[in-house]
């Protein structure tokens, strides 16, 4: 029975370069589910390792036939894995596969080479194996999952029929390899396959160009306008999709495809979006309508040669029909914005970021897949139950009210659905709705223990006739204190959860940009690798191309960059790392003047997690911000004659690295070091947790401030949005006793694991789970490799097995920063938890110790088990 259903056929395996290694057949069933995609294609099925895991883990799909004829579907083993941990309103048809490659073909014809990309779909595993051994003779299939082929296009289409296949031509409009493209020497899509041109039925549009544009060319209208994500990794589906009203197979598709019959249309980017949608010269800065390009006479104004023709352009160049032209019975489109982006533009951070991932997640849990959310589920019923930002940007979004500011030559554009600062005017302290505490603390809070007593907030001093504060929407008040701030030195408080990342990132935006201190002189530093890659691309979302010119590393990397300023090449070995930081400490104490030339060089200089900085690193800092001797004075002067600008933001409370020769105390006295004649330095706190659930936030609060070294210490919850539940506290005896503890409450919150735990009396039968859980929705917490192993081994006796994994990636939490905790995951399968999580549980051990956790999940001991994104277990 026909049935509508989104398909998306044209993605890449981890095979072809430039891909995620989460694009395997698990990952992207899982994110076809998320988004809304019934029918995904495989990509890639000419390389001979992804052809081999195709034909491992994928069976004819229902209805197919014994012989593979259709579409195909993963392994039942492998495929409830997958659905087990995906969120319930997601859990509809479960995505098929249908078996397609990109073939690159270069080629000469008529004396001109030719550059053009093909989609090539198979009906079987016998056909797609019989365009493999074709082209094998042809060129190396293994090199690339997107093989480069020196063929022809109208000789691939011949190889791809008689297998039969079909082909459709890919990115029809991009500039370099397209069949349309400015640099293909076709004008027709005709001219491209010769005497086999009737057997050419559909093209793949692309990201640059939709429907409305391709209306224009006569030409086009014997063909299907068919889009596709072109995902590179797996949460990139769905960004274009076509969508069909047929029945789900191979045959149906196709013939959709020939006829027009059960060819409901294309979701697509608006063109601006797209890299290639303008004409200019990205090197040269340059970017250009076609009527600018014409009337420069087709050059660019910064280097005088031809730019590179966008898709708007190469329409203009070929249209016989005016914009806004619409062909009888032509299919319609929809364009969509990724949810990401909506959520990264309402929160004020990147589309990737993890408040963005977590916020898109819990919506995903409210109303569906991705697609859904943004294209059919109802606007009031997203008014009555999502923020009033979010449900305002889907509304503008489906009547096409949008900000367009257009990519060209390989330089995405941007699409935004708020004009500046319009957040903010609509007072969007954040995305979900936060409460109001009894006392904000819009000053500066007391010093912390140890230090001089506190002076007056900082205030915000922007440059003479600048414009006003640019803040990114959604600051609260003590953050937005921070980020405008006088400068010169500046002690930041930060509880956990408070968003000192992304202060951090507007601080250095509102210097750029307001203050106008030039990005050059800008130091931020980091103690991670990640953090270090997490604030470059904040930053470049924040402040676009002026990031480039910030300095942004860690430490170690600091270190390097002045020993290869000073002494050229300079090899890095694993015993000489801590070399990386105590030689340029040598080399600057002995060269004053040397000091001097660095401290004018990085005139303001931003340190996060202070509060785990050693001997050498506290050093290596004074000596970039002040004078040897440790005062602020006349050395330390910024290129405005002030003193150097130093702002460092951590938590004392926080400081867990004194086995690694972090020194807490550092923090203590950064006041007294960096006064100066108006007395100690200011000290700032940023006191709301946006992280966690109240009881959380009030459950550590109560574990911290006996001990805290921050007097008058408070943290208040600011997340309202999501169900809270009680923190329970078992004592245990010792660190086998605890492990059994926490298998005993997952257990108990899955409901029965195996029929061991009802027989036990574990869990009580008659009792209904309250979630629906997999293993893979709990988290446990461990500090060290060898905590991880001993919390493992329990779980072994009851009928799990769990394994230590050091490689973390979404949507597992983090690793702790400054080390490589393990991921400990305890695998199995059950299904997917629902909105507002579940119920926390801390175990301290009695020992002392603060557990910082990475994601724990548990599964059955058996067969390997997909247990989420990013991880395969």
């Amino acid at each position: 029975m026909p049935t509508s259903f989104y398909a998306d056929l044209h993605i890449h395996s981890r095979y072809s370069r430039a891909c995620s290694r989460d694009c395997d057949l698990e990952h992207l069933t899982w994110w076809a589910g998320r988004k809304g995609i019934t029918v995904v294609g495989t990509g890639d099925f000419t390389h001979p390792a992804w052809s081999a895991e195709l034909r491992d883990k994928l069976i004819p799909a229902d209805g197919a036939g014994a012989a593979g004829h259709g579409l195909f579907r993963l392994r039942p083993d492998l495929e409830k894995g997958v659905l087990e941990t995906l969120p319930a309103t997601c859990k509809g048809q479960p995505a098929r596969f249908l078996l397609s490659s990109e073939i690159s073909t270069i080629y000469k014809r008529d004396g001109r080479t030719r550059k053009v990309h093909h989609l090539l779909y198979a009906p079987s595993m016998d056909a797609a194996g019989a365009i493999t051994k074709a082209l094998a003779k042809i060129g190396n299939l293994a090199s690339d999952g997107r093989p480069i082929l020196g063929l022809d296009s109208r000789d691939l289409l011949e190889i791809t029929l008689e297998a039969g296949g079909y082909l459709i031509p890919a990115h029809a409009w991009t500039p370099w390899f397209a069949v349309l493209g400015s640099q293909s020497g076709f004008d027709r899509v005709s001219d491209c396959y010769a005497d086999l041109a009737a057997h050419i039925f559909a093209i793949e549009t692309g990201l640059s160009s939709d429907p409305e544009m391709n209306w224009r060319v006569s030409s086009l209208d014997r063909y299907r306008l068919v889009s596709n994500s072109d995902a590179h990794s797996p949460p990139m589906l769905g960004r274009e999709a076509t969508l069909f009203a047929t029945d789900l197979s191979y045959t149906a598709i196709e013939q959709a495809l020939r006829t027009g019959e059960g060819f409901g249309g294309t979701i697509e980017f608006y063109p601006e979006e797209g890299k290639y949608h303008l004409d200019g010269h990205r090197a040269c800065g340059v970017r250009t309508t076609p009527e600018e390009t014409r009337a420069a006479g087709g050059k660019c104004p910064v280097c005088g040669k031809p730019p590179t023709v966008g898709v708007l352009h190469r329409v203009d160049a070929l249209a016989d029909r005016p914009k806004g032209y619409e062909p009888d019975g032509a299919a319609g489109f929809r364009s969509f914005i990724q949810l990401p982006e909506i959520i990264g533009e309402i929160a004020g951070v990147g589309p990737k970021s993890k408040s963005v991932t977590a916020q898109v997640a819990a919506l995903v849990e409210r109303f569906g897949p991705e697609l859904s959310i943004l294209g059919d589920v109802p606007l009031d019923e997203l008014a009555a139950k999502a923020p009033s930002t979010v449900a305002e940007a889907i509304s503008r979004l489906r009547r096409r009210d949008v900000r367009r500011d257009a990519g060209y030559d390989g330089v995405y554009g941007t699409i935004r659905l708020f004009d500046p600062g319009e957040l903010a005017s609509r007072n969007s302290h954040a995305l979900f709705e936060l409460p109001r505490p009894d006392k904000v603390s819009v000053s500066l809070a007391t010093p912390v223990s140890g230090s001089p007593q506190a002076t007056p907030a900082p205030q915000s001093s922007p440059a003479k006739g600048s414009p006003p504060v640019s803040a990114s929407p959604g600051l609260d008040p003590d953050q937005l204190a921070v980020v405008t701030a006088k400068r010169g030195p500046l002690l930041v408080v930060a509880g956990p959860g408070a968003g000192k990342t992304r202060v951090l990132v507007d601080m250095i935006a509102h210097r750029i940009g307001v203050l106008g201190v030039p990005p050059r002189r800008c130091l931020a530093v980091t103690f991670t690798r990640r953090a270090t890659a997490e604030l470059r691309e904040r930053l470049d979302a924040r402040i676009g191309g002026a990031a480039a010119g910030v300095t942004v590393t860690t430490f170690h990397g600091l270190g390097l960059l002045i020993l290869r300023d000073q002494l050229g090449e300079f090899p890095v070995t694993d015993d000489n790392l801590d070399e990386l930081i105590t030689t340029p400490v040598t080399l600057l104490t002995a060269d004053p003047a040397l000091a001097r030339a660095y401290r004018e060089r990085w005139s303001d200089v931003f340190v996060d997690e202070y509060q785990d900085v050693d001997g050498s690193q506290y050093e290596l800092l004074r000596l970039l911000t002040s004078d040897a001797t440790g005062n602020a004075g006349p050395d330390s002067a910024g290129p405005d004659g002030t003193e150097s600008s130093v702002t460092a933001i951590g938590d004392p409370d926080q400081a867990i690295y004194g086995f690694r020769g972090g020194d807490v105390g550092y923090f203590l006295r950064f006041r007294a070091d960096y006064s100066g004649a108006r007395g100690p330095a200011p000290e700032a706190r940023l006191e709301r947790s946006y992280r966690s659930a109240p009881s959380i936030v009030n459950a550590a609060m109560q574990l911290i401030r006996p001990g805290t070294l921050v007097p008058g210490r408070r943290l208040v919850p600011a997340r309202a949005d999501i169900p809270d539940a009680p923190v329970v506290l078992r004592r245990c005896a010792d660190e086998r006793a605890e492990a059994e503890v926490v298998a005993a409450t997952i257990e108990t919150m899955l409901g029965g694991a195996s029929f061991h735990a009802f027989d036990s009396g574990a869990v009580d039968g008659r009792v209904r789970a309250e979630h629906q859980l997999s293993f893979a929705d709990f988290a446990v917490l461990a500090r060290t490799s060898a905590q991880a192993a001993r919390s493992s081994r329990p779980s072994d006796g009851a009928g799990s097995r769990c394994s230590s994994d050091r490689t973390p990636s979404w949507p597992t939490c983090p690793a702790s920063p400054r080390s490589s905790p393990p991921l400990t995951t305890l695998r199995a399968a059950t299904s997917s938890i629902p909105p507002g999580g579940v119920s926390s549980l801390a175990s301290p051990t009695g020992c002392g110790r603060r557990w910082r956790l990475p994601r724990m999940a548990i599964a059955t001991p058996r067969k390997p088990r997909f247990v989420g994104p990013g991880k395969l277990c």
